[in-house]
């Protein structure tokens, strides 16, 4: 009877553990969903301050943004008086070239007495041709005027002497008119013998090279021990007066601009010098295959110049009303020149111009712009189209 007792003591125990281990599952469960939920809680609440906190960090960025817009100096151009130029290249040469050759029958050169680049007057000696045989010449023509002057001087003697007999008859009328005659004949081998002389002397003059007139010597062709003649060709190039002109070439709208007397400015390239002149002709005609003519560009004497080199000319076509810039304010791009505008709404546009005449001034706009714009003057290629910007106005150099 203990034994059953003892039994059933062990049963109840049993029952009572498994109850104890289903409400302690129980438990865990419940704590299990409650921290659960609570995280769930801790992370939207997370997540709605983040956003909170992001999109009040975007407004204040904006409103940070909008303050920042920096300030960007622009000109208000207007509309100035400018000089219209035309831009044109060409060769220098010498405005009246005159080529200088053997003029009388040549010879051998004996000295040659200039250099390229001397200044010569007119008539003045360039080479000296040998005239040993030449003088010999009209040494026996002048010994001939003498004879030819003795034979006039006998005859004239004669005919005195017989016209102091004719009165008393013993000259006949027929002989006083032979002694006439041969006085005349005299005379008149005088005067041939003097032509002689003198053609000979002139010839003899010849023979030297001279200057023709006085002027600039450019090139020298001869030296000294050098036969010359008639078929020599060119031995010296002078410029008269040292006068040079620059031809310029000029496309067909642009020649049609230019009159005679325009202003113009030449540099020779290579050199910083700029010499005025003007111009004193242009070409009638228009090269079909280039579609281009000439303008003959009238310009005083300058070491910088040396006929046969090249020279840029700037001549002055009148002058015209248009906005001038800054050279800073315009920019070149690959479709061309453009500037930058500030509209309205203070933001930055691009404009895209055509250059005018480039000054001291600054840069003439031949088209693109009116002149009452807001054009950035600075810091242009730091700025793009669309940009917002505060203008800073100041005025433009005129």
């Amino acid at each position: 009877m203990n034994y059953e007792r003892k039994v059933d003591v062990m049963d109840s125990l049993a029952g009572t553990q498994s109850f104890y281990e289903d409400a302690s599952d129980s438990r865990r469960k419940r704590t299990f969903l409650i921290a659960a939920l609570v995280l769930i809680a801790l992370a939207l609440a997370a997540t709605y301050y983040a956003f909170t906190q992001s999109k009040g960090a975007a407004a204040e960025g904006e409103g940070q943004g909008g303050a920042a817009a920096p300030n960007v100096t622009v000109v208000i151009p207007g509309r100035v008086s400018v000089e219209a130029a035309i831009s044109a290249n060409g060769t220098i040469a010498a405005r009246r070239e005159m080529p200088v050759g053997v003029a009388g029958e040549g010879g051998q050169v004996l000295r040659v007495l200039v250099e390229p680049g001397q200044w010569v007057g007119a008539g003045q000696t360039l080479a000296v041709i040998d005239r040993s045989v030449q003088a010999q010449q009209a040494a026996s023509l002048a010994a001939s005027i003498r004879v030819a002057r003795a034979d006039a001087d006998l005859a004239q003697a004669e005919l005195e002497r017989a016209q102091a007999l004719v009165g008393r008859g013993f000259i006949s009328k027929a002989d006083m008119d032979r002694k006439r005659a041969t006085r005349d004949a005299a005379n008149a081998r005088v005067r041939v013998a003097q032509a002689q002389y003198a053609e000979a002397t002139a010839r003899n003059d010849r023979l030297n090279i001279v200057a023709p007139a006085a002027g600039l010597v450019l090139t020298r062709q001869v030296e000294p021990g050098q036969i010359v003649g008639a078929g020599s060709g060119i031995l010296f190039r002078m410029a008269r007066g040292g006068e040079m002109e620059m031809l310029a070439q000029m496309a067909e709208a642009d020649l049609a601009r230019v009159n005679v007397g325009t202003r113009a400015t030449i540099t020779p390239v290579g050199s910083n010098v700029s010499i005025a002149g003007q111009v004193w002709q242009k070409s009638p005609v228009i090269n079909m295959d280039t579609r281009q003519g000439t303008v003959r560009i009238a310009v005083p004497y300058s070491e910088a110049l040396r006929p046969g080199g090249f020279a840029d000319a700037r001549l002055i076509a009148g002058t015209a009303e248009a906005p001038l810039l800054p050279e800073s304010a315009v920019q070149s791009g690959v479709e061309g020149n453009f500037v930058l505008v500030v509209d309205a709404n203070n933001t930055i546009q691009r404009r895209p111009v055509k250059v005018g005449t480039v000054t001291d001034g600054g840069v003439s706009i031949a088209s693109g712009l009116t002149g009452t714009e807001k054009v950035v003057a600075l810091a242009g290629a730091f700025l793009n189209p669309g940009d917002k910007v505060k203008p800073v106005v100041q005025k433009s150099s005129q």
